[in-house]
Order: structure tokens, then C-alpha cells, then sequence
């Protein structure tokens, strides 16, 4: 463990949250001597990042915990799979299954991928894979499993108890239409098997037995068991109370949302959990990310392009502000994961308590060589047309025999991730710039300034010679358009990486080479 005096003034956020936790429900967790956080996931559509995120968060606090005080905790990821299913989301194939099936829960409804018995249950299943993958520790709770084995059943009746307390609270929030109709418990329809928002007629809160008026017929049956379920707003409550929770997440959307369930709970007798509204994802139109759209980019895109680790750091700063999510942010991302692991292992305890590393790695960060970044390995894929990773390390070793994939881990995953970004994102969208023959001729001088260098020379000496060509060729009052036009014509970009950098790595006669082949 770190030095208290460190812990207690150290202004990363998950410190942060977790001493004011600790704070404000310190009788609470004195009593139970257990915190419990809770994620909620509605798979309603494909899991997104947005999901994946609370739990990355959450786990962040979880690990800051643990440098604080020792005590038995727990994740829930909770699945709120036994609601209906409102609309057909977007990405899904065999959409006509779900047409067929809307209103009912979503365990109910038949896999339209055909791996699992249900829609909820495929959701769930690629939720959780993904959550193992990166290693989390947490405990799933479905909620159909949660409302069938009976496990709510205490709590249900106690929502029935305080029903009038509870339908004071929900009502002012309104419209008045909705007024008419609103009922807390969602009974599902013993004929259509549609989760039903009807009116409750006759109610029992000690038998669980309840009448509603489904347009005229009168629907009579328990709300036990899972033969009804709550609205949201007041399930969350629910499982807050069930569950004793202490913290949960939430996107600022649900902010309302939050204050209503933070009443109900209350109203069923226990003190609602620390709640943390962080700031939403966009995509690069910048509207919300949404599991019905597909908008954004998915945990599976993410994956194919970068790591685990990545991710988690894109998740790590500045919670409350927020943030574009789509592909591009990728290899600026993993970039600054590599800047980030070089600069830990050389800093100070202080200063590594702050780096997001510490965050995504549960304190433990692997320590390698970072041999370039991301964009760089990215242009070499373009370079060198390889198609496949044995084909780039090849290549890499053709001038760097020390660097191999036994001792270069991130480096060797890195490879394999350049190769699927290169071909999806980066070929499709390459424009190469014809120059014309001024600038065709200042390619032709760096050429010959080129020829005459030494292999051995390092990245900065051949940077300044790049810089040296560029001043010569009427570029020496902006430097920038000199490099601009060496992307465009050699890379098909406006952007590129450090061309000292990159021909060191590349090899002299092998750039010469690729600007030839550009400007015949």
C-alpha cells in the first residue's frame, strides 16, 4: 500500500470518489463491513462502450479501495433483461424475429443470431465475455433470474407497502396522459406474454395479489415470482434496496432519473448509494452513442484495432466531461498509452499514483521498451504493404535484429492491431497527392540529400536534414506545408509520422525507394 499521506491527498478522481464513499456512508459500511458497487446494463441492443465503461470505472474506484482500506467488496453487473423490448435496434440481423416479438421481455424473445435461447441472453453472453476478457472481477445478475427465483419477492412486497408514498413521487414527473395509466408494477400478459404499462385496480400487499385493467379486462395475478416486474425508475430503487448498494454509476442523462430512485429508496427504508453522473459518449457526428443506432464504435471494432488497455485508458480521464468515441480516436489513443507506460516506471511514486497506467493496470503496469508509437507502426503497414504480422516483424528486423516479439509483447500486439486498422480505416480513405513540378522537384532534392546520409545516423540528425531540404525549396517560412506535402504524396495523409524517426526505422534506401515510386 501507498503512504497514507499520499492516498489521502492524491487528486485522481477513483481516490477521490472512494474517500468521499467512505465518508459519507461510514456507518453503513461500518455495519455491514462489505461495499457493494453496482453497474446496470440494458440489453436492449449490442453491449456498447458506454457499458463497458462503468464497469472500467468502477473497477478503477474498486482498485483505489484497496490502497485505502481493507474490506470485503463486490461488483454487481446488473442486466435489466426482463424489459420489454420497445423499438428494433439498428445492427441487428434477422430483424424479423424482434418485429414479431415486440413488448415482450427480452428473454423472451428468440436469438435472431441463433447462438443462445434468447435475444437478452446473446446480450448478456457477449457482455460478459467481453468483462472476462479484460479480467474484471464482478458478479452478473440477470433480472429475469432475480424476479423468477423469487429473490425479489421481499422487496416487491415492500414496494406494494409504501405504493401511495411511492405513486406521490412518480406522478408530479408526469404527463397527465400518463398519469391516467402509470403503475409501478409491469404485469406481464398471460396471453401475448407483453410486458403491459396498465392501471392496477385491486391490490393485496400481503399476498402480492393484484387486479389491472387491461383496456377493459381485468388481468388478476401475483407480482411475485416474476409474473410482474417494476418500472425502471422505481427497479432501480428496488435493487439498491435488495442489493445494499453503495455506489453506482450513471450516465448525466439519467440525472432525474437518479433523483426520483435516490426518493424511492429512501421511501422503502434504506439510504440510497453514492451516485456519480459521468458525462456522455458521442460519436464523431457528436450526437449520443445509442445500443439501438449502433452509432460509435462497438467493444468488438475496439478490440480488433487496439487493446484492453487502451480502452480502459480512454475511460480513465476527466469522467464528468464528454467524450467522442469512434474509430479514429484509436491510434491517438493507444499513443498515449505508450507515453503514458514509458513515462511510469522512470517517476516517482507521487507522480505514479496520477498516471492513468497505474488506473488501467490495477497498479501494476508492465514495464517494456516502447519502440514506436502507434501512427508509426501504422505508416510502416503502408510502407511495407504487409498483410499480416510475420511479414511486418520481418521487416522490422531487417534493421532492428535485437527487437523480437518474445521481448517486445505490446509491440508484437501492436503489429497485429496496425494490420486490422491499416485495412479497414486507414487504405479505404488514403488519397495520394500528384505534386506538381516544383514540388516534385523538392522530393527529387530530398531524394539526393537522402543518398548521401549514413544508415547509422540517428533520428534527429536525419530530421534535421529533412528540415534542411525543406528551407532550401521555398518552405523555410512554413515548415508544416513541407511536411504536409511529404504525407499526402509518400502516405496518402495529411498527417504522418516524424520522418526522422520514420526513415531511421524504415531504412534510408528503402524510404528513397517509396518516394520514387510516388513521384514517377
Amino acid at each position: 500500500m501507498f503512504d497514507n499521506n499520499l492516498i489521502q491527498s492524491t487528486s485522481s478522481w477513483p481516490f477521490v470518489e472512494v474517500r468521499r464513499l467512505l465518508n459519507d456512508r461510514k456507518e453503513i459500511i461500518k455495519k455491514k463491513n462489505k461495499i457493494t458497487f453496482q453497474t446496470g446494463y440494458g440489453p436492449s441492443g449490442l453491449p456498447h462502450i458506454g457499458t463497458f465503461g462503468e464497469v472500467a470505472r468502477t473497477s478503477m474506484m474498486i482498485n483505489a479501495l484497496s490502497h485505502i482500506k481493507k474490506i470485503d467488496h463486490e461488483l454487481i453487473t446488473f442486466s435489466d433483461d426482463m424489459d420489454g423490448l420497445r423499438k428494433i435496434p439498428d445492427n441487428i440481423p434477422n430483424d424479423q424475429i424482434l418485429k414479431l416479438n415486440i413488448g415482450k421481455p427480452l428473454t423472451s424473445i428468440p436469438d435472431p443470431f441463433k447462438k443462445y435461447d434468447s435475444f437478452g441472453e446473446h446480450n448478456n453472453e457477449m457482455l460478459k465475455k467481453f468483462l472476462k476478457k479484460f479480467k474484471f472481477e464482478f458478479n452478473f445478475k440477470s433480472s429475469t433470474d432475480n424476479y423468477k427465483k423469487g429473490i425479489f419477492n421481499d422487496s416487491l412486497i415492500r414496494v406494494l407497502e409504501k405504493y401511495e408514498e411511492i405513486m406521490k413521487i412518480i406522478l408530479p414527473t408526469l404527463r397527465a396522459e400518463r398519469r391516467k395509466t402509470y403503475c409501478p408494477f409491469l404485469p406481464i400478459c398471460p396471453k401475448t406474454g407483453q410486458v403491459l404499462e396498465i392501471p392496477l385496480l385491486e391490490k393485496d400487499h400481503k399476498s402480492g395479489k393484484v387486479v389491472f385493467d387491461n383496456k377493459g379486462e381485468k388481468i388478476e395475478t401475483s407480482i411475485l415470482n416474476g409474473n410482474c416486474k417494476l418500472q425502471w425508475k422505481v427497479d432501480w430503487a428496488m435493487r439498491w434496496f435488495t442489493f445494499d448498494v453503495d455506489f453506482e454509476m450513471y450516465g448525466k442523462d439519467l440525472t432525474e432519473s437518479a433523483i426520483l430512485s435516490n426518493k424511492i429508496c429512501r421511501t422503502l427504508g434504506k439510504t440510497p448509494p453514492n451516485g456519480f453522473a459521468y458525462e456522455l459518449f458521442l460519436d464523431e457526428k457528436g450526437e449520443k452513442i445509442s445500443k439501438s443506432k449502433g452509432n460509435g464504435i462497438s467493444i468488438e471494432q475496439w478490440l480488433r484495432y487496439a487493446s484492453p488497455e487502451s480502452l480502459a485508458l480512454y475511460m480513465y480521464p476527466n469522467p464528468k466531461r464528454a467524450k467522442k468515441l469512434y474509430a479514429e480516436v484509436v491510434p491517438k489513443t493507444v499513443d498515449e498509452y505508450l507515453v503514458y507506460l514509458e513515462k511510469y516506471h522512470s517517476q516517482e511514486i507521487k507522480d505514479q499514483i496520477l498516471n492513468p497506467v497505474w488506473h488501467v493496470h490495477n497498479g501494476n503496469p508492465p514495464k517494456e521498451k516502447i519502440v514506436m508509437p502507434f501512427s508509426m507502426l501504422l505508416n510502416l503497414v503502408g510502407s511495407s504493404n504487409a498483410d499480416n504480422k510475420k511479414i511486418l516483424w520481418k521487416f522490422i528486423n531487417r534493421f532492428h535484429k535485437e527487437i523480437i516479439p518474445s521481448n517486445h509483447k505490446i509491440l508484437d500486439e501492436l503489429t497485429e492491431y496496425a494490420i486490422n486498422y491499416f485495412k479497414d480505416k486507414v487504405a479505404p480513405s488514403k488519397k495520394f497527392k500528384k505534386p506538381n513540378t516544383s514540388e516534385k522537384k523538392a522530393l527529387e532534392n530530398l531524394i539526393v540529400r537522402l543518398k548521401k546520409l549514413d544508415q547509422k545516423l540517428s533520428p534527429e540528425e536525419i530530421q534535421t536534414h529533412v528540415y534542411t531540404v525543406g528551407k532550401e525549396n521555398g518552405y523555410e517560412k512554413n515548415l508544416r506545408d513541407w511536411f504536409r506535402l511529404i504525407y499526402e504524396v509518400v502516405f496518402g495523409e495529411e498527417n504522418g509520422p516524424r520522418m526522422g524517426f520514420f526513415i531511421s526505422f524504415f531504412g534510408l534506401k528503402e524510404t528513397i525507394q517509396l518516394i520514387n515510386g510516388k513521384i514517377k
